[in-house]
């Protein structure tokens, strides 16, 4: 336990250290989403991009890793939907609340803490379910959000029309192909453009981390509602807890029907759906005129909570640093 401790206890320190920062007024609230733009479209573009040229292609869209991420994602959408909805809680805010249940933080948290965790060989399986992620996850959450105000089953379509073309905006599946495609053809940047790629992804694990605190305390600012823990804690175990669990059962039962997936790459797929809510839901949640103050506690209550609850998974799970 020590030794995961080691690794996990140092990145939510800094997560904690952007929090208390924003928190403070050392950094001031109109500096955070110029450091959110940083990391989203330069640091861990970077970083993607390294890790993918560094990973066959196999591994980076691996069918059964994302068969198995992806079945388990719908279920958590689904089962969130039901439970939310069944507390009378309007379709719009039920599919964010479902997003922030199946969305793990694997960007500004997952990629960097797994691979520092279990070696670079998690790269692949972690880079899978941030595809996964991208356009399945987010596109169907916010398409049902999107169908509340537009009505109807034609508007869902066109709302889902949208929201993959705003996964396509995302500069973050666009390095994870140039990265392929470097991994496939075997080129490499010139020198140079090397060196500034590596200073970028060498800056994208802290400037991530410290950016998920500040964005934290900027949901929780902007939050105009008071939520009841009954409406955000259930959702913030069912991704810490159940989220993980339905993961490993799905992936046993994969491997048991004798389909490839190896004893690593279930590890490092159950570690990723165990990791705290993607903090950046809740500016999306803002920009949709949602119930941000829920999902701001949602994802709060799953990133206090993950410390212990991610780490005491992977040491159960017999992860060694």
């Amino acid at each position: 336990m020590q030794a995961v401790l080691a690794v996990t206890l140092p990145f939510f320190a800094l997560v904690l250290c952007g929090y208390l920062a924003a928190r403070r007024g050392v950094l001031a609230e109109s500096t955070i989403p110029g450091l959110n733009g940083f990391v989203l479209f330069f640091a861990l573009p970077c970083l993607l991009f390294r890790f993918g040229m560094n990973t066959r292609v196999a591994e980076l869209l691996n069918p059964v890793v994302l068969g198995v991420y992806l079945t388990a994602a719908a279920a958590i959408v689904a089962l969130t939907l039901f439970a939310t909805l069944s507390a009378r809680v309007r379709l719009k805010d039920a599919a964010f609340g479902a997003l922030v249940a199946a969305f793990p933080n694997t960007g500004f948290m997952g990629v960097p803490l797994l691979v520092a965790l279990l070696g670079g060989a998690a790269a692949g399986p972690v880079i899978c379910t941030v595809l996964a992620d991208l356009f399945f996850t987010s596109s169907l959450c916010i398409a049902l959000a999107s169908a509340h105000d537009a009505g109807g089953g034609h508007g869902a379509r066109r709302a889902l029309g949208l929201a993959l073309r705003g996964a396509l905006s995302n500069p973050l599946p666009w390095a994870i192909a140039l990265g392929a495609l470097a991994s496939a053809t075997g080129l490499r940047p010139p020198g140079p453009v090397d060196a500034v790629i590596r200073m970028l992804a060498d800056a994208a694990t802290p400037v991530a981390l410290f950016t998920i605190g500040a964005v934290l305390w900027r949901a929780g600012l902007h939050a105009h509602t008071r939520t009841p823990a009954a409406l955000y804690l259930p959702v913030a175990l069912i991704k810490l807890l159940l989220h993980p669990a339905l993961v490993y059962g799905l992936g046993s039962a994969a491997r048991a029907l004798g389909l490839a997936l190896s004893d690593f790459q279930l590890l490092v797929l159950t570690l990723a759906a165990a990791l705290p809510s993607a903090s950046n839901v809740s500016l999306l949640a803002e920009r949709y005129r949602a119930d941000n103050g829920r999902i701001a506690r949602i994802i709060m209550a799953s990133t206090a909570l993950a410390f212990l609850s991610f780490s005491a998974l992977a040491w159960l799970m017999g992860a060694k640093p």
